[in-house]
């Protein structure tokens, strides 16, 4: 009974050891100190994107780092600010098959979606954590059968939510 007692205690007390002898780590999988994080409205540099896919996008990662830190969202200045640019909207053909005919134009079975994100963060607690001028890009594939109208904004979330957890590891998570 008592080495049952013994070995219990021993395991409570490597658990509580582990758990708080890192400081700076939480459950959520960030590496800061930081309390707030301002996040700048990305804008779209793309000549083929949605319109609003900047605010789209500041507005999920907003979100995302609500939802996955306890940091809070402020306006401007904080300990930890992000901003960046969509640099890319890219459609491209790929996967290319072969009509059989030389006086047919050869078509792509599939089509790539790609979208590409230019950030900066910058951490005013370390410094040697934040980055310039980074990129982070996603794309998703979609046959040609369908038609890229009707699930564009389903592979728009798709690789934006990719790109938002890319950006959150690269800064908060140190990944």
């Amino acid at each position: 009974m008592k080495s049952n007692i013994a070995c219990w205690f021993f395991v409570v007390g490597c658990s509580l050891f582990a758990t708080t002898s890192c400081g700076v780590y939480s459950f959520q999988g960030t590496t800061t100190n930081a309390k707030n994080i301002s996040i700048e409205e990305f804008y779209n540099n793309t000549d083929l994107g949605p319109a609003n896919l900047g605010q789209t996008f500041t507005n999920k990662l907003k979100d995302y780092f609500i939802q996955n830190t306890n940091l809070s969202v402020v306006q401007s200045n904080g300990e930890l600010q992000l901003e960046g640019i969509i640099t890319d909207y890219r459609i491209t053909p790929i996967a290319p098959t072969s009509s059989g005919n030389d006086s047919e134009i050869n078509s792509a079975s599939s089509t790539r979606l790609t979208i590409v994100v230019k950030a900066n963060y910058v951490n005013t607690i370390d410094e040697t954590m934040s980055f310039k001028d980074k990129n982070f890009s996603f794309f998703k594939d979609f046959s040609n059968d369908e038609n890229l109208a009707d699930i564009e904004e389903q592979l728009i979330r798709q690789i934006l939510d990719q790109i938002s957890l890319d950006i959150f590891n690269a800064s908060v998570a140190n990944w």
